[in-house]
């Protein structure tokens, strides 16, 4: 059954609430399994056997459902920009939890990560107007996209099977962009589900074609969502989670509003104007990013210091 729309012209008030929530939920799960980590290293087992670390994992799991309806019943410009409320609260409780004090550089960094983001999806380019499976199908088969999904698969590939295992526990940034890159699945895939299953769930026995798209999306976004899953419990264990949520919040966005622009060929409706704001976002973002960095390199020195 297809999740219902609000009336055409309207705020979609109930997918804006189910965004807000989903992002609080989401800002406390880096928090709670970097917590369900630590705790376990102090006992000298495995996170997994670890209560407040499967919090977390349920709070992702609520979380990303949340999402998943959320861009169901309202455009994706509105929704994912809210999600930089989960990254101001995952900064508040892992404050106050984890103890993870950002030093100044940090917060700035935090605040225009932030800030930036909102920017990029506020001007990024509205998606057209997608309404059947068969206009899905047609753009899923665009070859400027499949080059695209094929150039992902291959820098995942390269990420996960030499790079990961040479510097990812020294170089934030080797997970966020597997973690990012994986995002140009999850958020289309989570979109054509919610078409395709008006056809399969719908009146009448569904089509062969219609019930093969609809499994092949659940199954590539449940690759995904695993193999985010995976990566980001690495991560945990070696950074920061504010550090993390925030880096990751910048790249996830950018990955969705790139690829999202590619499926739906949002990139022809682009005025002068929004691609002068979005690089200004961008900007911003990049900023923020290095202060992060910045921030990250000084409070690995002070405790090799104090050690």
């Amino acid at each position: 059954m297809a999740i219902d729309s609000e009336p055409s012209g309207s705020l979609p008030v109930t997918g804006i609430v189910i965004a807000v929530v989903s992002s609080f939920i989401n800002g406390s799960t880096f928090v709670l399994q970097k917590k369900g980590i630590l705790r376990s290293r102090d006992k000298g087992r495995s996170y997994l056997k670890d209560v407040v670390w499967w919090s977390g994992t349920l709070s992702m799991i609520v979380g990303q459902t949340g999402n998943f309806l959320a861009y169901n019943v309202a455009p994706a410009v509105i929704v994912t920009p809210l999600g930089a409320l989960g990254v101001l609260f995952g900064a508040v409780l892992g404050s106050w939890i984890l103890k993870e004090h950002l030093n100044i550089l940090g917060k700035l960094g935090c605040v225009l990560c932030c800030c930036g983001s909102v920017v990029l999806i506020s001007h990024a380019p509205k998606a057209g107007a997608v309404t059947s499976r068969l206009e899905l199908e047609e753009r899923l088969s665009d070859p400027v996209f499949v080059m695209y999904a094929l150039l992902v698969v291959l820098l995942l590939v390269i990420l996960i099977v030499w790079i990961a295992p040479a510097h990812g526990t020294s170089n934030i940034m080797v997970y966020v962009a597997i973690c990012s890159l994986l995002g140009s699945f999850t958020v289309p895939s989570s979109k054509g589900l919610g078409l395709v299953s008006q056809d399969v769930f719908g009146e009448g026995p569904p089509s062969s074609r219609a019930l093969a798209l609809f499994l092949g999306l659940l199954g590539t976004l449940a690759v995904s969502i695993l193999i985010q899953f995976f990566f980001i419990s690495k991560a945990l264990e070696c950074f920061s989670s504010n550090m993390f949520d925030a880096i990751y919040y910048v790249t996830f966005t950018s990955t969705v509003i790139l690829a999202s622009a590619l499926l739906f060929k949002e990139w022809t409706a682009l005025t002068l104007a929004d691609s002068l704001a979005m690089l200004c976002g961008l900007t911003t973002v990049c900023v923020g990013v290095i202060l992060l960095r910045i921030s990250q390199e000084a409070l690995i020195i002070w405790k090799k210091k104090t050690d």
